[in-house]
């Protein structure tokens, strides 16, 4: 018997008729692999996926989480199904399939999961005739986006050969405990959650000063907030019927924007989604005026953790910039955003936020969940956020099912009532694949969504591109000065007329600027009203090397001095209080237009 945590106990809480809580997959396999192949495979590897032959019991009265038990019934051919893809056997037809599949809720009197044989793929570009899709479905409750990573490792294989597999013991389930033993154990369990409270306070505590010493020191704006989302027609009540697609992107396309953008490839998914998004809502004329937030989960798994079922996840909010038209400045805005959600998100320390979810009273979390539900609660206030974009890495070489080579792999994950859109991102071998996951009511239409994702996507490389072309025009007559000397200029005119803003013995600072045209300016700052200079110090308290385009962001206010530290792109060595002061005194120059 083992219990789930408090994390893992949400999505058995949530789920309703309509809010169903597992996550799931298509997985295109070429070639003609055979079914009753296949479901020998899955069943040799059963016992390395303990979770696929246990079941949940619930306590009595609540006083405790539901718990894992063997399944004393366990049948295989209850969890492995056999379909045929309806003529043509194009990839419309394999979408609604899986759309079907995916509304379909799990049994909870048997383990959690389901594999479907789908045959008949013969009319999907790209994929040869005969070849076969594996849709799974399996419980939230059970696995996490890094888990699932690792069953699938656990089915499929690295090479052509088949992986030779030790044999299991026979299977002997132990028997599935009384309620009176559940209550005992329980109580117990119940007895020690006060004892958790004193470490949570402190990391409460601990993570408080460390954010609020991170507002202080690098004047950075908090992170999004909880329910400061818009309102939007993906935030209202679900229905049962799911609604799935996909779009099949280049990796390297992706990759290449970001070399090019100098930002993060989940910051570059970001944007292709807030691309999406903003021409959707505006096509209905119901794009809100401030941005839609995103909830972009966080595996906060370590390698100890391993392939172990289970949810182990944080999350952050980040602002999606769908304000913005230009799509070059919608990325960069997105990565400001995610470097400021990031920052506060390891201040407070993912592991803490997850354990929050341990010490909140069991029968409480029950009837609170069924309540929000019950009354459809999401309509009395703003959304928490509009949309869930998670992004889950898969291995970047040909994987194999009995010699067959699995060609694409796409996801399906859980919508709310109030959270009504999810974009789930796997990639793998090459390719990444955006896939919404929505319901009838909210997104009827999501194959047009899923079209402007792909479209999006192509909107984003025409600007790289383009901005990258005329950046390369701009550097053919070679520069004699570097473009931050304005700056420097600007800052001496400053403190010629302010001299006030220069206290005694604030320190000296020495300027690498790096690019085309390198320079070195050293600004003195230990006597008002100071002295601003193109040479290189003896010495000097804080040394400061920032290229001189980044530098001219933050001269114009397009970058915070803040986040360009975090980033790497500005460097500081020497002494933290002067550099603090140095801040402060830039912070009263005028941005430089």
């Amino acid at each position: 018997m083992e219990a789930i945590s408090g994390m893992d106990a949400t999505f058995i809480y949530g789920e309703t008729p309509t809010q169903h809580m597992h996550v799931g997959s298509v997985a295109v396999i070429e070639g003609s692999l055979e079914f009753e192949t296949f479901k020998k495979t899955i069943h040799s590897r059963l016992h390395l996926i303990p979770k696929l032959r246990k079941r949940l019991v619930m306590v009595p009265f609540s006083i405790d989480y539901p718990y894992w038990v063997d399944d004393p019934d366990f049948d295989i051919d209850l969890h492995i199904h056999r379909i045929a893809l309806p003529s043509p056997g194009s990839w419309r037809e394999l979408r609604e399939v899986a759309s079907t599949i995916f509304s379909e809720p799990l049994d909870r009197n048997r383990p959690l999961w389901s594999f479907t044989f789908v045959e008949g793929l013969d009319s999907i570009p790209q994929v040869p005739k005969g070849s076969v899709a594996i849709i799974s479905k399996i419980h939230h409750v059970a696995v996490d986006g890094m888990a699932g990573a690792g069953i699938m490792s656990l089915i499929f294989d690295m090479t052509k050969e088949v992986k030779e597999i030790p044999p299991p013991r026979p299977y002997r389930p132990a028997p599935i405990p009384n309620e009176l033993a559940m209550m005992l154990r329980s109580t117990i369990s119940f007895a020690k959650t006060p004892l958790k409270f004193p470490k949570l306070i402190s990391e409460a505590v601990s993570a408080t000063v460390k954010s609020g010493m991170i507002t202080r020191t690098r004047s950075l704006e908090l992170p999004t907030s909880p329910f400061s989302a818009p309102k939007s027609p993906l935030n209202g009540i679900v229905s049962a019927r799911r609604k799935w697609n996909s779009a099949i992107l280049s990796l390297d396309r992706v990759k290449a924007l970001k070399k090019i953008m100098d930002t993060t490839l989940n910051d570059v998914v970001l944007a292709i989604c807030a691309g999406a998004l903003r021409r959707y809502l505006l096509e209905k004329k119901k794009l809100p005026h401030k941005p839609l937030v995103a909830m972009v989960p966080i595996s906060t798994r370590t390698e100890a953790d391993g392939n172990t079922s289970g949810n182990q996840v944080s999350s952050m909010l980040v602002q999606l910039a769908t304000n913005v038209e230009d799509p070059i400045e919608r990325l960069q805005t997105i990565h400001e955003n995610t470097v400021r959600g990031k920052t506060y998100q390891q201040a407070i320390g993912a592991k803490t936020l997850a354990n929050m979810a341990e010490a909140v009273p069991f029968g409480i979390a029950n009837q609170a969940a069924r309540v929000y539900s019950r009354y459809n609660l999401s309509k009395l206030h703003n959304p928490v956020f509009n949309v869930t974009i998670t992004n889950v890495p898969g291995p970047q070489f040909p994987i194999y099912l009995n010699g067959h080579q699995l060609l694409a792999v796409m996801g399906m994950a859980p919508i709310l009532d109030g959270m009504g859109l999810i974009i789930t991102v796997l990639s793998y071998n090459g390719l990444i694949t955006l896939s919404p996951t929505s319901c009838a009511k909210t997104m009827p239409d999501i194959d047009t969504f899923t079209r402007y994702l792909r479209e999006s996507a192509n909107e984003l490389e025409a600007a790289i591109l383009e901005h990258q072309k005329k950046g390369v025009k701009k550097k053919k007559p070679k520069p004699t000065k570097a473009k931050s000397d304005k700056f420097f200029e600007h800052i001496k005119k400053f403190i010629k007329a302010n001299p006030e803003a220069i206290y005694p013995n604030s320190g000296v600072y020495q300027f690498h600027i790096t690019g085309a045209v390198p320079s070195d300016w050293k600004l003195d700052f230990n006597k008002s009203p100071g002295t601003v200079r193109k040479s290189k110090a003896g010495t000097a308290d804080v040394t400061l090397t920032i290229s001189d385009q980044h530098l001219m962001r933050i001269a114009a206010g397009k970058l915070n001095v803040q986040t360009a530290f975090i980033q790497g792109r500005l460097k500081v060595k020497g002494d933290t209080a002067k550099a603090i002061k140095l801040g402060k005194i830039l912070s009263l120059i005028p941005d430089l237009t």
